[in-house]
């Protein structure tokens, strides 16, 4: 090994995020020959969300167990919950703080929704027909819903009024998106999903094990921040784009949404009955767009 690569790997291991990248042994083939290596992978644990009501004081009941990936559990909780249709808006909650293990020790992969008085996130839960306890794996979206039609019921149309946007804004994003996702390169293993302004200029943008998880995280911040509805933006998911994503971005009430890789004829069904622009196949300078297509156009507004 040389000089150069060897502080390119130094240089590498040393901007590893330690609470998403873990280090991992492997035996490496070429052909006929084999060698000790190692690799990063990219980390997933659950977390375990408890809702706390101030009545009666302090009584805690886990509402689900999320897999994804550590970092920005909060807006991962908050987000959830959200999408969910569990809480309504960011006056419900009173505080966002770490949970403890069995043993009553501090833990990383608890976290506990404190809602304020009057709002009982557990007895919503109940008559919503969830499960006490229900696990939300990283390809799960709607986990705890019993059936299409009942994710969609409160769900009203986004309004048409008039956001436009270029197409060489959509031919831009997908590689912008690349340019920010550190950890996909370091592993090869997250999904990212990204929030842009009309122009394109990244606003945030979410990397987790489960696309879903990532669009939560940008929802939950959108809330924490008092941000919703997000108007005016654009959504961008690696990978496929289906039904519980749509979902999801219409609670958030955001027009349009991209990706680069295929959508799913639910997907499509719900964005058209929701008033959101679904756009898929973004590869280079070309796009499908599928519903509500009024929003891509060769004119925009200032």
């Amino acid at each position: 090994m040389t000089n150069t690569s060897h502080l390119a790997q130094v240089g590498a291991r040393s901007q590893a995020d330690p609470l998403r990248q873990v280090r991992a042994p492997l035996v490496r083939w070429h052909g006929a020959t084999a060698e000790q290596a190692e690799d990063e992978l990219v980390a997933e644990e659950p977390l375990e969300v408890r809702a706390v009501s101030a009545e009666p004081a302090g009584s805690a009941t886990t509402l689900a167990v999320i897999m994804r990936t550590p970092g920005h559990d909060e807006e991962l909780a908050a987000g959830f919950l959200f999408s969910e249709g569990l809480l309504a808006s960011r006056a419900e909650l009173a505080l966002l703080r770490p949970g403890s293990d069995a043993d009553g020790l501090p833990s990383p992969n608890v976290i506990e929704v404190v809602t304020v008085p009057g709002i009982d996130l557990a007895q919503r839960a109940q008559q919503a027909g969830y499960s006490r306890q229900f696990a939300v794996n990283a390809s799960c979206g709607v986990c705890g819903k019993n059936s299409v039609m009942e994710a969609c019921a409160t769900l009203l149309p986004l309004p048409d009024d008039g956001f436009v946007v270029l197409p060489d804004t959509l031919y831009a994003l997908p590689e912008r998106l690349r340019a920010e996702q550190r950890v996909f390169r370091a592993t090869g293993g997250l999904h990212a999903a990204g929030l842009f302004d009309r122009h394109g200029a990244l606003l945030a943008l979410r990397e987790d094990v489960g696309r879903h998880n990532a669009v939560d995280k940008l929802v939950g911040r959108a809330l924490l921040d008092g941000a919703l509805p997000l108007r005016e933006r654009i959504l961008l998911v690696s990978g496929r784009l289906s039904f519980e994503i749509v979902l999801k971005a219409l609670a958030a009430g955001i027009p349009i949404i991209a990706a680069v890789s295929a959508p799913s004829h639910l997907a499509v069904d719900l964005a058209e009955a929701g008033g959101v622009t679904l756009a898929a196949f973004l590869r280079g300078a070309s796009v499908n767009v599928y519903t509500h297509p009024q929003r891509i156009a060769l004119q925009n507004t200032p």
